[in-house]
């Protein structure tokens, strides 16, 4: 029995955690509630939390191991498994990723790796003012909620996600974009993952998207496949699927990669700044 309590935040996913200090080893039994409540809620929010980078990680170990990030530009000095997630611009250059106002992109965290993400831990550190909320979309109950006819149609397919192609598109559209080393683009080839996917641990179905990273359905021809994916997109963050957080300093939020996905929203980095940090566990 956990000492924490548990607020539901959506119809059908996301819950508010509170009466819990994550700067403070948890007990057994409060480490294991809170596994399974990622499983069960898929997304989880902490307010009012005072993290360390310590800290940061320690929480992100009840989940496995945190991920050494590939760019390594953006990560913590001595703490190789923290990203800085940032709009914030030193002389012109941006000090995180996902710097741009409008840099908006649906996708599950690290998709383009062969061994799919497990769950991701992103803490506020400045907030900003207006805008910058993260989107949250409930990619196993849209799946639940496919037509017959077009769970039929994507179940067996597969996609390719490629990094590569994500920071082309991204630099046609952010000409600040920090591109790919030709160091980091040899350690990122393009992997082929299922659109649907099995959750290890719930055994639930959910879809497995991405707008920018996606090159194409593997034997679905172009126009076919773009098609396909537009389709499910538009259904998968329909406004019943998402949960939008607006951040607070102090915001712990940990979602599970394998039944959700997410986006950024449009802040103007010239008046509203925004710093956070994330693990991603695999």
């Amino acid at each position: 029995m956990s000492r924490y309590q548990i607020d539901p935040l959506n119809s059908t996913f996301g819950a508010l955690v509170l009466g819990i200090d994550l700067s403070r080893p948890l007990d057994d039994s409060d480490a294991s509630c809170l596994v399974g409540d990622l499983l069960k809620f898929r997304v989880l929010v902490v307010r009012d939390q005072i993290l360390s980078h310590e800290d940061h990680i320690r929480v992100s170990r009840l989940f496995g191991e945190p991920e050494i990030h590939v760019q390594d530009q953006y990560t913590v000095p001595g703490f190789g498994q923290i990203v800085t997630i940032s709009n914030i611009h030193r002389n012109g250059v941006p000090i995180g990723m996902y710097d741009g106002d409008n840099e908006q992109e649906w996708h599950t965290d690290l998709s383009w790796k062969p061994a799919m993400s497990a769950v991701s831990l992103l803490y506020s550190v400045i907030a900003p003012g207006v805008g910058g909320e993260t989107r949250f979309a409930d990619t196993t109950a849209a799946y639940d909620d496919l037509s017959a006819e077009l769970r039929a149609r994507v179940d067996g397919l597969n996609a390719v996600h490629s990094m590569v192609y994500l920071f082309e598109r991204q630099a046609a559209d952010n000409p600040v974009k920090v591109p790919l080393t030709e160091t980091q683009r040899a350690q990122v080839p393009d992997v082929v993952h299922p659109l649907v996917r099995l959750h290890p641990q719930t055994g639930r179905r959910s879809l497995l998207l991405g707008d920018m990273i996606l090159r194409g359905i593997v034997g679905v021809d172009e126009a076919e496949s773009g098609q396909l994916l537009d389709q499910l997109h538009a259904h998968a963050t329909a406004e019943r699927y998402v949960y939008s957080h607006r951040w607070a300093v102090g915001d712990l939020v940990i979602w599970d990669n394998r039944a959700t996905m997410h986006t950024a929203s449009p802040c103007d980095h010239t008046r509203h700044q925004r710093l956070l940090y994330r693990t991603t566990v695999m």
